[in-house]
């Protein structure tokens, strides 16, 4: 069955305003539905598995047309080519419906998570654009949240320097639009954009933390450029920490208030980017290492200590240095 087709999605999305039952619930019924080939039948064995009250609360759920019938593309969780490394990462709490607008291909790029302040440091910025130029020129896909600060200088960039990019809504599809500072960049084969709401659904804070999670796991490996000591960019680099994303973080000598998180998460685990003594760029050696190697969160550990510590370490400088 075409999961993704707009009347199984309607349905899904049916399922979804039933009180009581949210991604978890809905991925583990959706798991356990076997040989469903059309619409009728999916809504039928999705009847059998509610209770009274929920099947009550799911025959009149309703959708306006212009949510499901729209200008965008679904992904269902049944969907073979729904992102593998979202529902690893995540597991039953994977968003089971994506929608989607552009370059679909992104999803195969080696994937890199930038995230950061909104109130981005004048040495941030810099390094943003740094890293994001070197990683696109190594063929990787820059996966932001399309927010200001650091998440629109690294989309922006990427698509300066020819790079793809992958946006990220913390809101519903309906209310994406291409920001004016994108508009002279802007490029529809470079460009994935994915919403895991409501269509309608509008920005909430709970809602741009959800998609810091779908960015960590989207992400073959995490930026996080200047983090305070509270809010979404820090949540999101303890996140990928305590959920074994590799983690990468600038070492500011001493960081401006925008950075003041950075170290706490260099403490709990991340890896330092340091400048290169000779180019004074951003040493991403172990970043490449890693997800061209995918190895192990051993193999991470063991490579912080030994070969990253003699390429990064005795040969580069903390920001700040002069």
């Amino acid at each position: 069955m075409e999961w993704s087709a707009v009347e199984n999605i309607a349905i899904l999305y049916r399922l979804m305003q039933v009180k009581g039952i949210g991604n978890v619930q809905t991925n583990k019924i959706l798991s356990s539905l076997d040989r469903i080939n059309k619409a009728k039948e999916l809504e039928q064995a999705l009847y059998a598995v509610l209770d009274a009250s929920q099947r009550e609360c799911f025959r009149d759920a309703v959708l306006d047309n212009d949510e499901v019938n729209c200008n965008w593309n679904y992904l269902s969780v049944m969907d073979g080519n729904y992102p593998s490394d979202l529902k690893n990462f995540l597991g039953y709490n994977t968003p089971p419906v994506l929608s989607y607008m552009g370059n679909l291909d992104l999803l195969t790029k080696k994937r890199i998570g930038i995230s950061g302040s909104r109130k981005v440091s004048e040495k941030g910025i810099r390094i943003t654009r740094d890293c994001v130029e070197q990683l696109v020129k190594n063929d990787c896909c820059i996966v932001s949240g399309y927010a200001a600060g650091v998440d629109e200088i690294a989309h922006l960039t990427a698509l300066d320097n020819d790079g793809t990019t992958i946006i990220v809504l913390p809101e519903g599809m309906t209310s994406f639009k291409v920001k004016k500072d994108y508009q002279s960049v802007w490029d529809w084969n470079r460009v994935l954009i994915i919403s895991q709401f409501f269509p309608k659904d509008k920005w909430m804070v709970s809602r741009a933390m959800l998609r810091n999670q779908t960015i960590i796991g989207l992400s073959d490996a995490m930026i996080v450029v200047e983090a305070g000591d509270k809010g979404g960019s820090l949540d999101a680099g303890m996140k990928s920490i305590q959920q074994g994303k590799l983690l990468f973080v600038p070492q500011y000598e001493q960081a401006p208030p925008s950075a003041i998180g950075n170290n706490l998460l260099i403490e709990k685990g991340a890896l330092p980017i340091r400048m290169k003594r000779e180019t004074r760029r951003a040493n991403l050696q172990a970043l490449y290492e890693n997800i061209h190697n995918r190895k192990s969160k051993k193999y991470i550990t063991d490579f912080s200590n030994s070969l990253f510590a003699a390429s990064v370490h005795e040969d580069a400088l903390s920001y700040g240095k002069k």
